[in-house]
């Protein structure tokens, strides 16, 4: 719950929707059928761990795939072992047992499409852990989960600390242990969110008029370089920003770029690459975390996609 109300507070273009809101059980196949018959985009599911030795602490992250060792499989039965409650589960599960390890190769057939994005989110997930929230960082794994193994769109299993160990449950029990992992959650949520805006469809806000209509192609020479122009972003925020120089560290060729309901920033316009990694170069001092974007018809292309279309040139 604090992980959403910090979503929902802070992220203007985030819906959350929860499995349930109280201390009520959801059968485990109704868990990612509800993020499926929703649409969502992100699937996260977050628990409490254990473990039978009592000093072993620190959260880790789960993306969906074959155990590969005996631990990830330990946790994997025992979040699977709760169809054990259900009514009627072994039909509802076609046969499979969660405390049988035989019944886990069903998972070796398993192709998820959405492995990249999933893992690039985990680990985002365990970094802010880490720093954010200063915990043990056990990192990112792989292992059979019911609920991951049923969802249509990148998912992740958020393991947050051991009620096993006595200091992290304790930890695990406090307000402020508990705002800070939701703070973590939500902060790699939001940086992951704003990697797929940059790959998404965009207009330039005219800072007069507030109109999303300019495109920042359209310039001469473009039609020589398969109207690819490279920018270095340096910021991106949910509410506009005044464009002057004191407002972005005294750069003055801003542009106010409008994508999924966040502003983003950049500056430069440049017909090639190289040219624009010199620029990033250039300003690395004032903004360590600028990147190069690459943009076609309105569109921000992987760089890899827009340095492939210059070379058909």
């Amino acid at each position: 719950m604090k992980t959403g109300e910090y979503l929902t507070r802070n992220l203007d273009n985030v819906k959350v929707v929860y499995t349930r809101s109280d201390d009520s059980t959801v059968d485990l196949l109704d868990r990612p059928q509800i993020a499926n018959r929703n649409k969502a985009d992100l699937f996260i599911s977050i628990h409490a761990n254990w473990a039978k030795n009592k000093n072993v602490s620190g959260p880790e992250t789960y993306i969906m795939g074959l155990a590969k060792d005996e631990d990830n499989l330990a946790v994997a039965m025992k979040e699977n072992e709760v169809i054990l409650l259900e009514e009627d589960y072994s039909t509802k599960y076609q046969g499979f047992d969660p405390k049988s390890p035989e019944s886990y190769i069903i998972f070796t057939l398993m192709q998820n499409v959405y492995q990249k994005q999933s893992a690039d989110l985990a680990m985002k997930i365990q970094t802010q852990f880490k720093e954010r929230a200063n915990r043990n960082d056990r990192g990112v794994r792989q292992a059979g989960f019911w609920v991951l193994f049923n969802t249509t769109m990148p998912s992740v299993l958020i393991e947050t600390g051991f009620i096993t160990h006595a200091e992290e449950e304790i930890y695990l029990n406090s307000e402020q242990g508990q705002d800070y992992l939701a703070s973590a959650i939500f902060r790699a949520c939001r940086d992951y969110i704003n990697d797929i805006d940059n790959m998404s469809n965009f207009r330039v806000v005219d800072k007069e008029t507030g109109k999303k209509e300019i495109s920042v192609i359209e310039e001469p020479g473009n039609k020589d370089n398969n109207g690819i122009v490279f920018m270095v972003q340096v910021a991106s925020a949910s509410a506009r920003a005044e464009i002057k120089s004191e407002n972005f560290k005294g750069l003055t060729d801003i542009v106010e770029i409008y994508a999924q309901e966040r502003y983003k920033y950049a500056t430069g316009k440049f017909s090639e690459y190289a040219e624009a990694v010199k620029y990033r170069r250039e300003i690395e001092e004032i903004y360590p975390d600028a990147f190069v974007i690459a943009i076609k018809d309105n569109k921000i292309l992987p760089l890899q996609q827009a340095l492939d279309l210059k070379k058909k040139k």
